[in-house]
């Protein structure tokens, strides 16, 4: 592997740095979806079975007692339940936004991440291209050996670039 990475050129730094901070927002994200996750047919029916015993304090309760965005979401809209109907699907419309932007945080970081990638890999495939076409003049003579390890920099690149991008 680091005789692979030795191989790919200058340009092999910059992409491990990119595909470290990839790494580290996929798995934070992993954990912060895996942690907002709620079996919604069994929420529902909790929901359900606490107004019918107890009224919307109950409802409110198993909210409160519940996490994830689809519990915020319920509790906020419950919360506004004396206020009439329009006010309670605001209420869900702005909880909903607000669950939304958490969700969502830090995917800016992975579109980064899946942008800069390749054309930091095709940018170490110029840079072995030119190497490789620095190799030929100055040895002033195509041979296959001179040209193949500028021609291996630029695919292992090109290369990496893609697999960190890909997988993000």
């Amino acid at each position: 592997m680091w005789n692979w990475f030795q191989k790919g050129g200058m340009f092999m730094w910059p992409l491990l740095i990119v595909a470290i901070i990839g790494l580290v927002f996929v798995l934070e994200r992993l954990i912060v979806l895996a942690r907002a996750k709620v079996n919604t047919k069994k929420f529902i029916s909790r929901i359900r079975e606490a107004l019918k015993e107890g009224g919307v304090d109950k409802a409110m309760e198993v909210c409160i007692n519940t996490r994830g965005p689809l519990a915020a979401i319920f509790h906020s809209g419950l919360t506004r339940h004396k206020h009439g109907i329009q006010y309670v699907e605001k209420a869900i419309e702005e909880a909903g936004a607000i669950e939304m932007a958490f969700l969502e945080k830090g995917l800016i970081w992975l579109a980064t991440v899946i942008s800069l990638a390749p054309m930091m890999g095709f940018l170490g495939t110029v840079s072995g291209m030119i190497n490789a076409f620095d190799a030929i003049a100055a040895a002033g003579d195509v041979e296959p050996v001179i040209v193949a390890s500028g021609i291996s920099e630029a695919l292992i690149t090109t290369e990496a670039g893609l697999i960190i991008a890909i997988p993000v």
